[in-house]
């Protein structure tokens, strides 16, 4: 016999949309079953039917050829013959009749009872089942919304138990009753070949059985026949009794698993946690705006494929596409007081959607799995090992490595830095390899959250003046935009940020990038905020999206080194170099992750550096601009009509007394 199709009991617990669509396809084979043995039934019952009605038309009929003799005719000489003869065939009917009543019996006990018992045993217990499975799955759905609903914060630890418990049991009692379908569908695909085979075996033998009584002519054409069918009903018939019984072993072991198979969020502590994964799939909440401000939440079966995020519903053949993951970013939120949500963003800087997990391990395991997919791992030969060498790297020890020169020597893509005093380019790899303790201390603490949130920054300013806490005047902003001839502005999110000791090389930046990196992966900090990075021939400024609030700005004279890393294009860093008071100074390395190249930050900061020094060449050394002669001291300014902006006098002003004191001409005068 061919091999018989069915449900795998070890998915019944996992419920995933392919498992229920290979469920519909058997249930729908046991709809037409159980339609098609109706109509057999109705056939068989008038059969049955028929034979009944020939006892009875026998039983007549000898009671006719015996009422012959008790008929009073007129003319009835000689009918002494007849009625012996009738007599004779009466006794023949008679027997006939019993023939025909054991056959009607025959039928009755081999026919259509078989298939009455095999329609309202078999067909009524799979839809009974299917019912009761309906019911507890609507029952785990509306549980498991309940406990997706528990807030986050100040959350009552007793109700989470019982939530949580009632989850456990509406999980149990659904796993259990899919179980029992599994192995009714899983039966009933024996059953039908029996049923539709048993009842025509026992009509056929009972009616070789009434012709060998009254003729043997059918009976040895007929007895093997009968055999070879009855072999094979008792051959299915051991099958299903062995699968019975193997099904039955494994329904025992799936119920004896562990209570935390049932239990959401079991280990909240330390989940196991698989950071190497190229390919994910489970059940997510996904956030869907429904109004200017109602959301709701719907629990979707999501999983990879390659480097897309397809989502199936219950019931759907196929999955669609929801997301292309090349080059997108992959974030920890807080959404709506709910726990593990992570939002994914567009190279864009396009919020895309919000996703809620069940647990904190699908939750990391889901943000790894994103991560590692944007960066196209799985189109390397061997995605599994580059995952995991990335994730290796990552989890270095925070430790400084005691010899930089131990690294991958690569080509710095960092600027070079010019020397004021001597006016002298010095490349910054000139300075060749340090040790990384020289760099960066050991133990030095990095800063995750050192860009204020905009919400903060402006509840803390409302109604005054801003103060912004890295010292830039908010005034001045935008007057400082209108006069910048380099205006670029590039989509960031804050990483981290140290202090370090040296700004020589742009090796201190990797060494911040790499202690960072490593510090995250290790925390489990997946956290980053986002801003707008306008890079300007003054300045470099962090503006929240939203607000167009600067959260902070660093004068470019002040930026000693940058780089973008060597491998991953899309992390920036730089050095601020900043002079304390008492005469101090003090070095931070600041990381982030870009939405373009690293390397277009780079050259926008290098462009805005070489600005500030063509500037200051042409001031200091145009004669149309100053004239520094004893006489008085004269300023040009060709294009105006004597009347200047306040800014441009105010920097004129600034540069002359500069002049003033570099040249030495303390006792020439300012012509007004």
């Amino acid at each position: 016999m061919p091999a018989v199709d069915k449900l795998l009991l070890e998915e019944a617990l996992q419920d995933s949309p392919q498992t229920r669509s290979l469920l519909s396809v058997f249930e729908e084979d046991a709809g037409t079953l159980t339609e098609y043995t109706n109509q057999l039934l109705q056939a068989m019952q008038r059969v049955y039917g028929a034979q009944n009605e020939m006892c009875l038309a026998t039983q007549q009929l000898s009671k006719q050829l015996l009422a012959y003799e008790k008929q009073h005719f007129t003319l009835g000489k000689g009918d002494e013959e007849v009625i012996s003869t009738l007599h004779y065939f009466s006794k023949v009917v008679d027997e006939l009749n019993i023939l025909h009543s054991e056959l009607a019996k025959q039928l009755a006990d081999t026919m259509v009872l078989p298939i009455i018992q095999f329609r309202e045993k078999d067909l009524t217990e799979v839809s009974t089942l299917k019912d009761l499975f309906g019911l507890a799955s609507n029952e785990h759905d509306v549980s498991m919304a309940k406990y997706s609903r528990l807030p986050k914060r100040k959350e009552n630890e007793k109700l989470k138990a019982e939530v949580a418990k009632e989850v456990a049991n509406a999980r149990r009692k659904q796993h259990l009753s899919s179980l029992q379908y599994y192995c009714a569908l899983n039966a009933l695909q024996y059953r039908k070949r029996v049923a539709m085979m048993e009842p025509m075996l026992g009509y056929t033998r009972g009616q070789i059985n009434f012709f060998k009584k009254g003729a043997e002519m059918f009976s040895k054409r007929m007895d093997s026949f009968l055999s070879s069918v009855s072999d094979m009903v008792q051959s299915i018939q051991g099958e299903l009794d062995a699968e019975a019984e193997k099904m039955r072993i494994s329904q025992q072991d799936l119920i004896a698993v562990n209570e935390s198979v049932y239990t959401p969020d079991s280990d909240v502590v330390s989940p196991a946690i698989n950071r190497n994964l190229i390919q994910k799939a489970g059940y997510l909440n996904l956030r869907n705006k429904t109004g200017l401000v109602t959301t709701t939440w719907e629990r979707l079966y999501f999983f990879t494929q390659g480097g897309n995020l397809m989502c199936q519903p219950r019931g759907a053949v196929a999955g669609g596409l929801i997301q292309d993951l090349d080059n997108c970013s992959v974030m920890a939120v807080d959404c709506e007081d709910r726990r593990y949500c992570f939002q994914i963003t567009t190279p864009t800087g396009k919020v895309s959607i919000t996703l809620q997990a069940e647990s904190k391990k699908e939750y990391e395991e889901w943000i790894c799995a994103i991560n590692n997919i944007s960066r196209q791992i799985y189109l390397t030969d061997n995605p599994e090992a580059a995952a995991i060498k990335l994730n290796q790297t990552a989890l270095q020890a925070v430790t400084p490595i005691t010899s930089l020169g131990k690294k991958h020597e690569v080509q710095h893509s960092s600027q070079t830095v010019k020397n004021m005093e001597n006016d002298k380019i010095i490349p910054s790899g000139s300075a060749g390899f340090q040790d990384s303790t020289q760099l960066i201390a050991p133990g030095t603490p990095i800063q995750f959250d050192i860009v204020l949130p905009a919400m903060e920054f402006l509840d803390q300013n409302r109604g005054g003046r801003r103060a912004n806490p890295f010292g830039e005047s908010e005034d001045s902003s935008k007057d400082e935009e209108e006069d910048s001839l380099l205006q670029q502005m590039f989509v960031v999110r804050f990483l981290g940020s140290m202090a370090v000791q040296s700004d020589e090389t742009c090796e201190v930046i990797y060494e911040a990038m790499r202690q960072v990196l490593a510090a995250r992966a290790i925390h489990n900090i997946f956290r980053m905020t986002e801003s707008h990075l306008m890079v300007t021939s003054k300045n470099l400024r962090l503006i929240d999206p939203q607000t167009q609030v600067t959260r902070a700005s660093f004068e470019l004279t002040t930026v000693t080194q940058f780089a973008a890393h060597q491998e991953n294009r899309r992390l920036i860093g730089f050095v601020i170099h900043l002079s304390e008071t008492l005469g101090e100074e003090s070095m931070s390395a600041y990381v982030f992750e870009s939405n373009t190249e690293g390397e277009k930050i780079c050259y926008a900061i290098s462009l805005g550096k070489e600005i500030i020094e063509a500037q200051r060449v042409s001031l200091f050394h145009s004669p149309h601009l100053y004239d520094t002669s004893c006489s008085g001291f004269h300023l040009h300014c060709p294009g105006t009509s004597g009347v200047h902006k306040k800014n441009e006098l105010l920097l004129l002003l600034r540069t002359v007394l500069q002049a003033l004191f570099n040249t030495a001409n303390i006792n020439c005068l300012i012509s007004q």
